[in-house]
């Protein structure tokens, strides 16, 4: 019997499944000159332009470290483009306390979650219940009150430090400060 030259692809029902040609599949090679690897990773050739160069993953790393978005414009071009992408991103700008989803519901950032746990306070607190746990605790673990404890000098510091933390998100909470 004589061997059937036609493919399986004519006809219904399609005996191989859509999109599995024979051919090979085109592989785009990365742009940087000598580099036979796979370019997966697009980068843009100048701001706001559509042309991409592609890179391997290795090519496309050190693109990024050297990357300047203001490169070509002068000083007065890149303020006037940083201060309408700021106010383009004020929306934004009002919930990056948020944490990317954090624990708790919402309205702590993780680092004011772990801050509140330094402090030994449970729940959604006022201000003013972080004072006076600050405060209780800064009293305890002081350095003056407890000498030559190196244990009761580090928790102290770290009392502080979650104090600092609460204190610059209320102050983004209330406005006071960008």
């Amino acid at each position: 019997m004589a061997r059937s030259t036609r493919s399986n692809d004519w006809g219904f029902p399609r005996w191989r499944s859509y999109g599995g040609n024979r051919e090979a599949a085109p592989v785009r090679t990365c742009d940087r000159h000598g580099c036979e690897e796979p370019g997966n990773h697009p980068a843009p050739k100048s701001p706001n332009r559509p042309e991409r160069w592609h890179f391997c993953e290795r090519h496309a790393a050190e693109y990024n470290r050297t990357w300047n978005y203001f490169d070509g414009l002068s000083a007065e071009e890149a303020a006037a483009r940083e201060a309408d992408e700021q106010r383009d991103a004020g929306g934004f700008n009002q919930s990056k306390y948020y944490g990317w989803g954090g624990p708790g519901d919402g309205n702590r950032s993780r680092d004011e979650m772990r801050a509140l746990d330094v402090l030994e306070i449970e729940g959604d607190p006022d201000f003013e219940e972080i004072k006076s746990a600050y405060r209780r605790l800064a009293k305890a673990n002081h350095p003056d009150a407890a000498p030559g404890d190196a244990e009761a000098a580090t928790r102290f510091q770290a009392v502080q430090a979650a104090y600092e933390i609460l204190c610059k998100a209320e102050e983004r909470r209330n406005g006071l400060s960008p």
